[in-house]
C-alpha cells in the first residue's frame, strides 16, 4: 500500500491547466454536482471559479453543516521541543538557525498540557522538531501517557517514524498524526529540504500510511502555501486525501491549508496565495472531499479567520503558541543555543529572532513562526457561540473503543 506510484502517475500537466483554464458556466455545472473528479476539483480552483466564489461559498456551507453540523472543534498546539537536525529553508526550527532551543521534561509538557486543559482544551496536537537525541519515540509515548489521563484526544505532529516506532505512541494514548508533505513539487523539495532525513520525499510522502497501520484513527496531511503554485499544491492535497480516504477507511482524514508566516532565517515566500484563493481552495476541498475534516490555524489573521468559521471549517486552533514552554515558561531555565547544529554557551543579555518580535512571553525558545491571531481560546469559543456554532472542546474518549 502506497500513495507514491498513484502519485508519480498523475497527469498534471493536464489538471494544473484545467485549473488555470475552466470558465463560469463549466464551473457553475460543478458547484451543483454531488460527486465530483479530481479534474473537476481542479476547475473550482480556476479563474472562473473565482468568479463564482460567493455561490461556491453557500454549497460549501450547505455540505458542511450537513456532514458536521453547525460545530467547530477546538485545538491547540504543544510544543515539545524546537531541537531539529533537519535543514529546512522554510522553518525556523532549521538546523542551521542560530536560535534558542529547549526540550521540554516530562513535568514540563504535563505543565503545558494542564495550562491548556485549565483553558478548557481536551485536544492537545504534540509538536516537536526532528531530533533522534532529544525527540525518541520513547520521549513521545512516555509524554502521551503523562497527558492522557487528562486529555483524552492527543495528536503528533514529529518527525516520520517506522510503523513499529508509531505503536508505542498509539497503545500509551495517541488518536491523530499530522503530516504535512510540505511541497509536492519534486524538485522543489529537494531545494528546500538541504540537510537530514527530511530529504526524503517518499519516506514522508507514505508517513501517513504507516501511522495508520500503526493504529491512528486520525491522519492529517497538507501543504505549506508559499512555496510551490498554490493550484498544483492544492491539486496534490487533494489526491492525496483521496487516496487515504479510501485506502485508510478506518481513519478520519483532515486537510489543513497553512500559509507560510515570518520565522527565524527571514524565508520569504516563493508564491503568493490571497485570502480569496485561500477561501476558494478551502471551498473546493469541502465540494471534492465533503467528510473531510478542514483545519485552520492562527497562521492566519483574525478577520479572516471569522469569515472562514462558516464557509467549511471544521476544526480550529486557538491561544497558541509556537515555542516550546509558550503557555507556562515551562523550559526556559534550560535554553542553549545552536550554531550548525552544535549547543554554544549563551552569552550574557544574548537575545534572538522571536524574542523581539513577542517581547513579555512566558519563555524566550524561538518559536516555529510568528502566528497571526493571538486571541484567547475563551474569546474565539464565545466567537462561534456568536455566529450561530458550538465550539467543542472534546469529542473523544478512548473509552468508546475500549
Amino acid at each position: 500500500m502506497s500513495f507514491v506510484p498513484e502519485f508519480n502517475a498523475l497527469p498534471f500537466n493536464a489538471l494544473v491547466n484545467r485549473a488555470r483554464s475552466a470558465d463560469t458556466a463549466d464551473v457553475r455545472r460543478l458547484i451543483g454536482q454531488s460527486e465530483l473528479s479530481l479534474s473537476d476539483f481542479a476547475a473550482l480552483l480556476s479563474p472562473g471559479g473565482a468568479e463564482l466564489l460567493e455561490p461556491l461559498s453557500r454549497r460549501s456551507q450547505a455540505i458542511t453543516r450537513q456532514r458536521f453540523g453547525k460545530t467547530i472543534r477546538l485545538f491547540a498546539p504543544l510544543y515539545l521541543s524546537n531541537e531539529c537536525i533537519n535543514n529546512c529553508k522554510y522553518c525556523g526550527f532549521s538546523r542551521d538557525n542560530p536560535i534558542l532551543r529547549v526540550t521540554l521534561s516530562i513535568d514540563d509538557v504535563r505543565r503545558e498540557a494542564r495550562a491548556l486543559a485549565d483553558q478548557g482544551f481536551r485536544n492537545i496536537l504534540l509538536v516537536a522538531g526532528e531530533h533522534p537525541k532529544f525527540v525518541s519515540n520513547g520521549y513521545m509515548a512516555e509524554c502521551v501517557r503523562a497527558l492522557h489521563e487528562f486529555i483524552p484526544s492527543i495528536s503528533l505532529e514529529v518527525g516520520p517514524m517506522e510503523t513499529a516506532d508509531y505503536v508505542p505512541t498509539v497503545q500509551a494514548g495517541a488518536d491523530g498524526l499530522v503530516v504535512y508533505q510540505e511541497t509536492y513539487d519534486r524538485p522543489l523539495y529537494a531545494e528546500m529540504h538541504t540537510l537530514g532525513p527530511k530529504r526524503d520525499f517518499d519516506w514522508r510522502l507514505d508517513c501517513a500510511e504507516r501511522a495508520y497501520d500503526a493504529g491512528f484513527r486520525r491522519l492529517g496531511i497538507g501543504a505549506l502555501y508559499g512555496l510551490a503554485d498554490w493550484r498544483y499544491e492544492a491539486i496534490s492535497v487533494a489526491a492525496h486525501a483521496a487516496y487515504l480516504l479510501k485506502t485508510c477507511w478506518k481513519s478520519q482524514v483532515t486537510i489543513s491549508l497553512p500559509r507560510l508566516r515570518p520565522c527565524a532565517g527571514e524565508f520569504q515566500p516563493l508564491t503568493h496565495m490571497t485570502d480569496r484563493e485561500l477561501v476558494q481552495a478551502m471551498c473546493a476541498f469541502r465540494l471534492f472531499l465533503p467528510d473531510a475534516g478542514l483545519v485552520l490555524s492562527t497562521r492566519e489573521p483574525a478577520q479572516l479567520r471569522d469569515g472562514l468559521i462558516p464557509l467549511g471549517v471544521t476544526m480550529m486552533s486557538a491561544g497558541s503558541h509556537t515555542e516550546p514552554g509558550g503557555y507556562t515558561g515551562a523550559g526556559k531555565d534550560n535554553l542553549h543555543q545552536t550554531v550548525r547544529g552544535k549547543i554554544v554557551e549563551l552569552a550574557a543579555g544574548s537575545s534572538e529572532w522571536a524574542a523581539a518580535r513577542a517581547p513579555g512571553r512566558a519563555t524566550n525558545a524561538t518559536g516555529q513562526f510568528e502566528i497571526a491571531d493571538d486571541r484567547s481560546p475563551a474569546d474565539i469559543a464565545a466567537l462561534i457561540r456568536r455566529l450561530g456554532y458550538e465550539p467543542v472542546w472534546k469529542d473523544w474518549d478512548a473509552a468508546l473503543t475500549a
